[in-house]
């Protein structure tokens, strides 16, 4: 199967669904329709009805686009893709995991829908294989860890330099026996 084959497997399962989504349905209606209708657009919620007359979404053969200033456009995507576009843009062999910045933007030209950036952080941050792979998902810098009581002498030391010393040496360690 070509890729060209898979998008328009994905492309017309896409469409099929738009009729069972609520503001996918009526942007669908409102842009097939040749003039203006108040009705429809006040079913509308946002971000839905912003972008629809800020002309930043459009159909093309059947399918929705949307569009930001100069990017290119990118096809609408309703809730029941959203995952397979996030396995796509993140989980999957070639892309292998890559990090939040370079998920989001590998999305970015792939689909568009409300909060996209938000559900993508989500899925990132809920990512099983990343928690475990990521050394940033581990203990987190700076707080405090509780030292256990040392039971005999020079069991538990803290070190550290005093530098900056005005006379005599450049610096100075410092030894702290806990016990």
């Amino acid at each position: 199967m070509s890729s060209s084959e898979l998008h328009n497997e994905l492309f017309n399962a896409v469409i099929k669904t738009y009729s069972k989504q609520k503001q996918c349905g009526i942007l669908f209606q409102l842009l097939q329709q040749k003039y203006r209708s108040p009705e429809l657009e006040s079913q509308l919620e946002e971000p839905w009805l912003r972008h629809y007359k800020d002309k930043k979404s459009f159909l093309i053969d059947g399918l929705l686009y949307h569009r930001e200033r100069h990017t290119s456009s990118l096809p609408i995507v309703d809730r029941d893709h959203i995952s397979l576009i996030q396995q796509e843009c993140h989980d999957c062999l070639y892309m292998g995991h890559m990090s939040e910045y370079r998920t989001k933007e590998q999305a970015a030209s792939t689909a568009w829908w409300p909060k996209w950036e938000q559900d993508f952080s989500e899925h990132i941050n809920t990512c099983e294989i990343c928690q475990k792979a990521n050394r940033k998902h581990g203990k987190k810098y700076g707080l405090l860890q509780h030292i256990e009581e040392p039971k005999n002498p020079w069991e538990t030391i803290n070190k550290d330099w005093v530098t900056g010393l005005v006379t005599g040496g450049k610096e100075l360690q410092c030894l702290l026996d806990n016990s």
